[in-house]
C-alpha cells in the first residue's frame, strides 16, 4: 500500500526479518549459498576490505551513489555473494519477494601495472602471510592503492548489471554487492587477487629466492632441495607447518578429546608390543623394527587441519575449523591454500572444504 504516492515505510527490523526468511528458504534449495554477514556497524575490518571500500568511495562516479548500499548490507540483504576471476555474482533482497540478481564484471589488472608493482615489491614483502594480512611497509600501501596504477580497479574497469527495475546505473542492490565484496575480503583476502587475475606468489617470489640464498650461505650444508619446511614456514609464512599453538579460549572439550585419542592409540601400541614379546621366538633372526612415532606427539598445524577436513565427508567450514583448532581465519586460509595446492583437499563451496 502506498500513501500519497510514496512507498510504505519499512523498518529495519522488518527488512532484516524479510531477508532472514528468504535466506532460510533459499538454503533448502541451495545449500552452498553464502550470505554476507556484518558483525556490528563496521563494513570492513582488514586492510584489504577497508581499501576496497575506500577505493570505490574516492571516485566521484561512485561516491554519491554507493552509500545507498550500506544499509542494505547491514540488514542482511546480500543473501549470496561469490567471487571468481574477474566476476562477482550476488543475490540481494529488495522490495520484491524474489531477490534480485547482481553481476559485477571487473577487468584483470593490466600487464604493465602488474609488472610495475612486482618490481616495486622486490625485497619489501617478507611473506604471503604478511601480504594477505595487510602487514607490509607503508610504501607498499601507497603502491598498491595508487589511483589508476595500483591493484584496485577504476570505474572504467568495473561494469555491473542488476535484475531490478531501478533505472539508476548503480542501484542499491549493486552498491550493497560492491560493499559485500569488501566484507568478503575480510574473510579471505586471497580472493582479491583471484578477482583481479593476479598471482600472489609473483609478489614474494624474489623475496623467497633472496632469503633462501642467504640461508644456504649461512649454513653451507643445505641445498635448496633439503631446506627444512619449518625454516621456510617461519620466514615466509607459506607452509605454516608448525606445532599447534591452541588458543587460550579453546574449549576443554576439544582438548580432552585429543588427549583421549592419544591415550587410546598408546594403549593399542603397548598391547601389540606385549603380544610380540610373549610370542615364540622365530627361527630366523628378527627384522629390525621401524621406529614408531610417539602417539602423544602434537600434530603439525597443517596435519591437524588436513585430518579434520579429510575425516568429514560432508565438508568442513572455515568457521568450524576456527572452533576446532583455535587458529585465526588468516592462518587457516593459508593452511587450506597449501593443502589445495598439494591436491589433498578442494573447495566444496565458498569457505567449505572436503577431501580431494
Amino acid at each position: 500500500m502506498r500513501d500519497w504516492g510514496y512507498p510504505r515505510y519499512v523498518s529495519v527490523a522488518e527488512k532484516r526479518a524479510k531477508a532472514a526468511k528468504k535466506l532460510k528458504q533459499l538454503k533448502k534449495k541451495r545449500p552452498d549459498i553464502k550470505p554476507v554477514v556484518i558483525d556490528g556497524r563496521t563494513l570492513a575490518q582488514t586492510w584489504w576490505g577497508k581499501s576496497w571500500n575506500k577505493n570505490l568511495e574516492r571516485y566521484a562516479d561512485y561516491s554519491n551513489r554507493i552509500g545507498r548500499g550500506r544499509s542494505y548490507l547491514r540488514h542482511g540483504a546480500v543473501l549470496d555473494l561469490k567471487i571468481d576471476s574477474g566476476k562477482v555474482t550476488a543475490l540481494v533482497q529488495g522490495s520484491d519477494t524474489k531477490p534480485y540478481e547482481v553481476i559485477i564484471t571487473i577487468k584483470a589488472i593490466t600487464p604493465a601495472n602488474w609488472a610495475s608493482i612486482k618490481k616495486q615489491c622486490q625485497g619489501q614483502l617478507r611473506s604471503l602471510q604478511d601480504l594477505l594480512a595487510g602487514s607490509f611497509p607503508k610504501a607498499l600501501e601507497e603502491i598498491f592503492f595508487a589511483e589508476g596504477e595500483g591493484l584496485f580497479p577504476t570505474p572504467k574497469e568495473i561494469s555491473f548489471d542488476c535484475s531490478c527495475p531501478d533505472w539508476a546505473s548503480m542501484c542499491k542492490h549493486i552498491a550493497a554487492a560492491l560493499y559485500g565484496v569488501g566484507t568478503r575480503f575480510d574473510e579471505e583476502p586471497s580472493l582479491f587477487f583471484k578477482l583481479r587475475g593476479a598471482e600472489t606468489k609473483d609478489l614474494i617470489a624474489r623475496a623467497v629466492e633472496d632469503k633462501t640464498a642467504e640461508l644456504l650461505q649461512r649454513t653451507k650444508k643445505k641445498s635448496p632441495k633439503v631446506i627444512e619446511d619449518a625454516d621456510l614456514s617461519d620466514i615466509f609464512g607459506i607452509d605454516l607447518d608448525i606445532k599447534p599453538d591452541f588458543a587460550k579460549n579453546r574449549t576443554s572439550e576439544v582438548k580432552a578429546k585429543i588427549k583421549t585419542q592419544a591415550k587410546t592409540k598408546a594403549g593399542k601400541i603397548k598391547k601389540r608390543t606385549v603380544t610380540k614379546r610373549t610370542s615364540k621366538p622365530s627361527a630366523s633372526p628378527p627384522k629390525p623394527k621401524t621406529r614408531q612415532k610417539s602417539p602423544g606427539a602434537a600434530k603439525t598445524a597443517t596435519g591437524l587441519v588436513a585430518e579434520l577436513i579429510i575425516s568429514n565427508k560432508s565438508g568442513v567450514s572455515i568457521e568450524k575449523l576456527v572452533e576446532e583448532t583455535g587458529y585465526t581465519k588468516i592462518k587457516l586460509y593459508g593452511i587450506v591454500h597449501r593443502l589445495k595446492q598439494r591436491g589433498k583437499i578442494e573447495s566444496k563451496a565458498h569457505g567449505v572444504y572436503v577431501k580431494a
